[in-house]
């Protein structure tokens, strides 16, 4: 299987992300991946991805990933049916870090069990 094709997976997840600035070389039997992903989540879910088909430190990719915004971990779309807690826990891996996103967003959150959907909250790097 040639790299490109190994790695397909990574360069749909890039693209599905919206990575700016991707170029993609195969040199030789490595692939070379660039480009600036949104945030640090984001950048993270690529690499990821590259260790889920490569394992943890694959020699056939290199992958050269910036970070256009790292004011914050992530910007997330409120969808009907979430809580706090539940984003909490998809991003840090622990529903009780909510508090710390209803902290970084009370310029438009009063109360930590009262969202709506299609607000845009802030998840802060901790």
């Amino acid at each position: 299987m040639a790299v490109r094709e190994k790695y397909q997976a990574v360069l749909d997840l890039g693209e599905s992300l919206n990575v700016q600035n991707g170029d993609v070389q195969v040199d030789g039997d490595k692939l070379k991946v660039f480009g600036t992903a949104n945030t640090p989540y984001e950048k993270n879910l690529i690499w990821d991805k590259i260790k889920e088909i490569g394992g943890e430190n694959p020699s056939d990719i290199m992958a050269d990933i910036k970070i256009a915004d790292e004011s914050v971990y992530h910007r997330h779309v409120v969808q009907s049916g979430e809580t706090l807690g539940k984003i909490a826990k998809q991003y840090y891996g622990n529903a009780m870090k909510y508090k710390e996103i209803f902290e970084a967003n009370t310029d438009i959150l009063k109360n930590p069990d009262l969202i709506h959907p299609d607000q845009e909250l802030i998840i802060p790097n901790l």
